[in-house]
């Protein structure tokens, strides 16, 4: 399914709906009316969010459905819901600001997706990707 654009292609500015229609009676609504601030949402982070309702908010469950470290989940947990802006804390808005995610590298390293190297690495130089990211 085609997500919604929530950004423009040209600029990057954030989106606006300008209009609406009915295509049983062809009624039109035109307006400015911001995007929902879950239509901003990545589809990576609708996924875990939809995995974590369908759980009840059971982390556990969640970490044996997505088959994640326990860490790693409630990053994203607090990834979401700092970009819902309901980060409750100033521990909880700095762990989402943080790039790298590091227990997401954990993770990768652990299933033998990067290098102790490229962890390392993009660790130190704060980048959002590994540099090769390929275990040797």
């Amino acid at each position: 399914m085609k997500r919604l654009p929530t950004t423009c292609p040209s600029c990057g500015s954030q989106l606006e709906i300008a209009e609406l229609h009915c295509p049983a009676c062809g009624t039109t609504v035109r307006g400015t009316y911001p995007l929902d601030r879950f239509a901003a949402l990545s589809a990576e982070d609708e996924q875990f969010l939809l995995t974590f309702l369908a759980a009840r908010g059971n982390l556990k469950e969640v970490q044996d459905r997505l088959d994640l470290s326990y860490p790693t989940v409630r990053g994203r947990l607090d990834r979401v819901l700092g970009a819902l802006g309901l980060a409750g804390d100033d521990k909880t808005a700095e762990r989402i600001t943080r790039k790298p995610d590091v227990m997401d590298l954990l993770d990768k390293l652990e299933a033998g997706d990067l290098s102790v190297d490229a962890v390392l690495k993009t660790i130190k130089g704060g980048s959002d990707e590994p540099g090769d990211g390929t275990t040797e």
